[in-house]
């Protein structure tokens, strides 16, 4: 075969010297690896680029993972690059059928990668590529503003606000219950550069045990809400630290109530009931009265100063923990308990649902108080022996983590709150005995994202 390709060489170049046929032959070669190699980079070019390669979008600040298939007879190695800058990285199957990008990016935006691969007879300084897009969506939460209240404001409010109550551990060592308590500024207020609306005000007394508890959620469209729901808490807790004081009467009834609900409960029922009209009923007429004085003095509407409105007295005796409420508005008060066999949430009073879809009661309406009956439906009390713990939230909590009123009667809903509390991946609340870091806890926790619930959010939890 040598020879017969000699002798054809030879009767081409007829006459031309040894030198010349040889400069033939390697030039010939030369242009037909040229050519050869043109038509396999054309058609490796042709099948990386007809690849389905498809790479999912990313979240920024979120784990990602994705595998992605790619694998082409003949290329003997490949990679990305591109990925230096997102925080993400890629890892090639062992068997060059697949590949992995990996990593929680960075920062957000859509990024140019290149596929670079190797086949057989490819140069390493001319390595070809393929550009493949890599889009990390932003996390939703940059999106929204942070922008300052402004100074010059009537009523000032700070964006958060935050407590913890320690009741130290009896002289047996036996704990005692604990409050926390956290509100912060709504991202739909922070966008705006408005205020928070929302309350909470706490009090234990150290003396005879009694723990106050009241919440409040200013109305969005009341232009002083946010001092309408401060004027609400301050002036209730206030109220009911002045009758708890003296208190010797009220727990005595409370005892027996305790000892004869079984043989006359109505008559048992009604010195105890007279009793919270007192104390609770009227701490929150005094606080929709002191609303009312402002609005006059200020020469403004009592509803620019509307609030919903959440308050419950507690205490423990021997026999059990005795628990009051008054209940206006949105949001809830919830007796949770997961000890034992069985677990219980127990509503103290009914949200408010108004004329329309999104609209509820406040406690400057008038009608709050027009009449006694009008008045006792808003009370509830109760004995229990003991429970896990006592939540007050305003509406911008319980929307986004119950969805439904109805789904306030549902125990498991109240476990699903109780784990998340403890152990949300972002901010956990170490809800131990005596931990005063709870408060800053609480306060994190409640930056939750949750899609289309972006209100002031507070929660007080006695457990």
């Amino acid at each position: 075969m040598m020879n017969g390709l000699k002798e054809m060489i030879d009767g081409i170049c007829a006459g031309a010297s040894e030198q010349l046929k040889n400069d033939f032959i390697s030039s010939s070669i030369s242009n037909l690896w040229d050519n050869f190699m043109a038509d396999r980079n054309k058609m490796f070019e042709t099948m990386v680029n007809d690849a389905n390669i498809y790479i999912p979008n990313a979240s920024n600040k979120k784990e990602y993972v994705a595998e992605v298939s790619f694998a082409i007879d003949g290329i003997t190695r490949y990679w990305i690059e591109g990925l230096e800058e997102t925080g993400l990285e890629c890892k090639v199957a062992d068997d060059l059928k697949s590949f992995t990008i990996s990593g929680t990016p960075a920062k957000a935006g859509d990024f140019e990668l290149k596929l670079r691969y190797l086949f057989d007879g490819c140069s390493p300084e001319d390595v070809p590529y393929r550009k493949l897009l890599l889009i990390v969506n932003p996390d939703p939460r940059d999106l929204w503003k942070e922008l300052p209240v402004p100074e010059d404001i009537e009523y000032p409010k700070e964006d958060t606000q935050k407590e913890f109550v320690k009741v130290p551990a009896l002289d047996d060592g036996t704990p005692q219950k604990d409050i926390v308590a956290a509100s912060k500024r709504g991202r739909s207020h922070a966008q705006e550069g408005k205020p928070r609306d929302d309350h909470f005000k706490l009090f234990h007394n150290e003396e005879n045990n009694w723990y106050v508890i009241a919440v409040a959620d200013g109305a969005g469209s009341a232009r002083f809400s946010r001092e309408g729901s401060r004027i609400a808490c301050e002036t209730a807790v206030s109220h009911c630290i002045t009758q708890l004081a003296d208190c010797r009467k009220f727990e005595e009834n409370i005892q027996q109530y305790d000892m004869f609900k079984d043989e006359d409960e109505a008559q048992a029922r009604k010195y105890v009931g007279d009793d919270i009209y007192r104390i609770v009923a009227t701490a929150a007429y005094k606080a929709q009265k002191a609303i009312y004085a402002e609005a006059e003095k200020t020469n403004m509407r009592a509803k620019d100063y509307a609030t919903t409105f959440l308050l419950t007295i507690s205490k423990k005796f021997s026999f059990g923990w005795f628990i009051a409420s008054f209940w206006v508005g949105d949001g809830a008060i919830c007796l949770y308990d997961n000890k034992g066999a069985t677990h219980t949430a127990k509503l103290l009073g009914v949200p408010d649902e108004g004329e329309y879809a999104g609209q509820t009661r406040f406690l400057t309406m008038p009608d709050i108080f027009r009449d006694p009956s009008a008045i006792y439906q808003r009370l509830r009390f109760c004995i229990v022996p003991d429970f896990t713990a006592l939540f007050l939230m305003t509406d911008g909590v319980s929307d986004p983590m119950f969805e439904t009123d109805a789904n306030l009667n549902n125990p498991e809903r109240w476990d699903a709150l109780w784990d998340n509390l403890q152990h949300d991946k972002e901010h956990p609340v170490d809800l131990s005995d005596d931990n005063e870091a709870a408060a800053d806890q609480l306060l994190d926790w409640l930056d939750f994202w949750s899609p289309g619930n972006h209100d002031d959010r507070t929660i007080a939890i006695l457990y």
